[in-house]
């Protein structure tokens, strides 16, 4: 038995559950393609290397956004703060207008900075990869900054939570 034939016996709804336990932060990629800002919500974000400064974030190949986001060659991570649910939902949605109503600044790169956001690091793409029904986008960091103090938005067990202050 191959290794394909071992993760095809995997439930995915398990795998689900499974990863649920694993408490993230919650951001949205930002990015400016033909002059139009662009963004997604996620959740697979990660730092990969402080030399040379290197994060990923994973975008599902049936996204929409990412064609847009990949063609500017470059992207924002905004790590949102704990009452920016609603900025996250909004990113999640399917057919929203993501950008009513949430200002935002652009960045070296062009992309914008969304208003209210922990931090952000500001990044031209680096390299993709192949992940089977996501692509992992490397990013080398041109500009990053904290913007203000707070706690994080976090995702746990399927839904937002706080981590409150301490």
């Amino acid at each position: 038995m191959g290794a394909d034939d071992e993760a095809s016996t995997i439930d995915q709804a398990a795998l689900r559950a499974v990863m649920g336990h694993f408490a993230t932060g919650v951001t949205v990629i930002t990015a400016m393609h033909d002059g139009m800002p662009l963004g997604i919500a996620a959740n697979s974000f990660t730092s990969v290397s402080l030399d040379p400064p290197l994060v990923l974030f994973c975008a599902g190949k049936s996204s929409s956004t990412w064609p847009g986001i990949k063609a500017s060659g470059a992207f924002a991570v905004n790590i949102l703060a704990e009452e920016q649910e609603p900025v996250s939902r909004l990113f999640s949605s399917k057919d929203a207008d993501r950008f009513a109503g949430v200002g935002h600044r652009v960045a070296a790169t062009g992309s914008p900075i969304l208003d209210g956001a922990l931090a952000f690091l500001d990044c031209r793409i680096e390299s993709e990869h192949d992940a089977g029904d996501h692509v992992i986008v490397v990013g080398r960091v041109v500009e990053l900054s904290v913007q203000r103090d707070g706690p994080p938005l976090v995702f746990f067990r399927g839904g937002y939570h706080c981590l409150g202050r301490g």
